[in-house]
């Protein structure tokens, strides 16, 4: 668990970082979505934003984490364990 926690809270600080340099060059105003304007408030506009950075970052984390997995701990075969019969 630590180890989750760990990514989401440095995958945060690559999410401000992202959407700082982001949104120090396109105005929130002059944003399209499909063809259209956004008419949202800059703050929904950044906040959007923002989530949208760290749901990306989060996932590259998580997905490094995966990759870090030894190949021998990956690829050794899963034996099945046998359920313990009780006895009443």
């Amino acid at each position: 668990m630590p180890k989750w926690i760990n990514l989401l809270f440095l995958s945060f600080f690559t999410a401000v970082a992202g959407e700082t340099f982001f949104f120090t060059f396109i105005d929130p105003k002059l944003l399209y979505l499909f063809g259209e304007p956004v008419d949202w408030s800059p703050m929904v506009v950044y906040s959007l934003g923002f989530f949208m950075f760290w749901a990306l970052t989060g996932l590259t984390a998580a997905l490094v984490a995966l990759m870090l997995k030894p190949g021998d701990e990956v690829n050794q075969e899963q034996h099945p364990q046998p359920h313990s019969a009780r006895s009443g």
